[in-house]
């Protein structure tokens, strides 16, 4: 049954309609990689972003917007709509040796564009699945895709632990350059020479500032000021994305769409402090549950529908992008699962507030290998931190009196505690049966691929499951 629905999915995507550019709008979706709620001129940082901030000016900044503590989940996240515990892509990273993916029969934001008659592309970073040709975006919504599947790639030689991991539609490319100005390049391309007969849908998932702390010396001279060598090098690699979403805005511009056209900016999860990134003042940062791993840069642009220059301070999460952007454009969403996330479109729209519902997280720390927990109430946050021994840290905090999350209030709370907790082991349990993470280390006998673009046909038959 599940392979009919999928069948008959696509022959709809097929057969859509090609859509006027000018009755809906495009969408371009633009992701950082473990930028930190400090990074950005917009959020008060010392960093000069002046093209993400020109997104915010012109648009609307969100104070308050959560994302999953790592890479894989919120990507996850974002484009289903719906909460990773879900399908099992909650605790960790997909590897460059597994071999699972984002569930086949979860209906992604691409899919759903593409269904309308948008013209898809993505270009940067997938970390969604690649080891079967079915989890790769040419199969999952995307007419067109370049970039790479794994994380943490050589900036340069666009290699993961020796093997090429640079792909243009599922066909290995070597070429030179820095990563984040060749997906500048690629975007740029792909907008020139797209069908202008359809709107688009742009997804830009850059890798920067991730590591590894990469920049091109022209980049690192003119932050040479920076004394932290750190933060130095992250001020860098942020500068160049900045001129690359510069070069972007300005096709839009030149196109004459700018004003059909919204524009999402946010990063996938807070930044790491020992890599140069300030999540000021939250506490610590990616890959805990505490609000530094969890609360990012976000801002959208749409001229002419969204007011320019407006806070929005209600509390949004990454689950809600793909109901708000589909009502945004029109795009209709039957056939998913039921959605995790809510529609704040039209409250956006028209300045007013919002209160959404209860959102989980959950991670596993790869130096001590505890396991954290976070559900958010409100203004109320329980977190729990499981020790390899099982022994459970439980701790209690009110974000609006203390965003750092500093005053643990769980034995002055207890009946607030009490309702959280359970609600926390509620979604605990969502998780799928089968344990689908990967081991931090590849098993014995893995060989990275040469060419992660061919690992696909190499790698054995996907899981029923799958």
């Amino acid at each position: 049954m599940q392979a009919l629905t999928r069948r008959a999915f696509l022959v709809s995507a097929l057969s859509a309609p090609l859509v006027r550019a000018a009755s809906r709008p495009n969408l371009l979706l633009i992701l950082a990689d473990d930028l930190g709620s400090r990074d950005t001129g917009f959020q008060g940082g010392d960093l000069p972003t002046p093209n993400i901030d020109r997104i915010a000016r012109e648009g609307v900044r969100f104070t308050q917007f959560s994302c999953f503590p790592l890479c894989t989940p919120s990507r996850a996240a974002l484009l289903t709509g719906r909460n990773p515990v879900r399908y099992g892509l909650i605790y960790s990273v997909i590897r460059p040796w597994s071999g699972y993916g984002l569930p086949q029969d979860e209906l992604l934001l691409s899919e759903a564009f593409q269904r309308a008659g948008y013209g898809t592309a993505t270009i940067g970073k997938w970390h969604l699945g690649h080891a079967h040709a079915a989890q790769l975006p040419n199969r999952r919504g995307f007419d067109h895709f370049y970039g790479y599947v794994n994380a943490e790639i050589d900036h340069f030689e666009h290699t993961k632990l020796g093997g090429l991991d640079w792909q243009r539609n599922g066909k290995g490319v070597r070429e030179k350059g820095y990563s984040a100005e060749l997906l500048g390049n690629e975007a740029v391309r792909w907008l020139e020479s797209r069908d202008r007969r359809r709107p688009f849908f742009l997804y830009l998932p850059f890798d920067t500032v991730h590591a590894p702390m990469q920049a091109p010396e022209a980049a690192l001279r003119a932050q040479s000021h920076i004394a932290n060598p750190r933060r130095r090098v992250l001020a860098a690699m942020l500068s160049v994305m900045d001129q690359q979403i510069g070069r972007v805005l300005t096709v839009l511009d030149r196109q004459g769409i700018a004003n059909d056209t919204l524009v999402v900016f946010l990063s996938d999860n807070g930044g790491a402090p020992g890599q140069g990134a300030s999540n000021q003042p939250y506490r610590a940062g990616k890959l805990t549950a505490y609000e530094g791993g969890l609360h990012v840069p976000a801002a959208m642009r749409w001229p002419g529908v969204l007011p320019a220059g407006r806070n929005c301070d209600s509390w949004m999460t990454v689950l809600d992008l793909f109901p708000t952007l589909a009502a945004a454009a029109g795009v209709p969403v039957s056939g998913g699962k039921p959605f995790d996330g809510q529609n704040y479109w039209e409250a956006i729209r028209n300045g007013r507030p919002f209160e959404r519902g209860d959102f989980f997280v959950a991670c596993k720390r790869n130096e001590t290998l505890d396991r954290q927990f976070a559900l958010r109430s409100g203004p109320w946050k329980i977190v729990e931190i499981v020790n390899p021994k099982d022994e459970v840290t439980t701790e209690l905090y009110r974000l609006d009196r203390d965003p750092g999350e500093q005053n643990n209030l769980a034995a002055r709370e207890p009946e607030t505690l009490d309702r959280l907790r359970r609600e926390l082991e509620r979604w605990r349990k969502l998780h799928p049966l089968a344990d689908i993470d990967s081991s931090m280390n590849p098993h014995p006998g893995w060989i990275p691929p040469a060419d992660y673009a061919q690992m696909p046909a190499s790698y054995p038959a996907a899981a029923s499951s799958q």
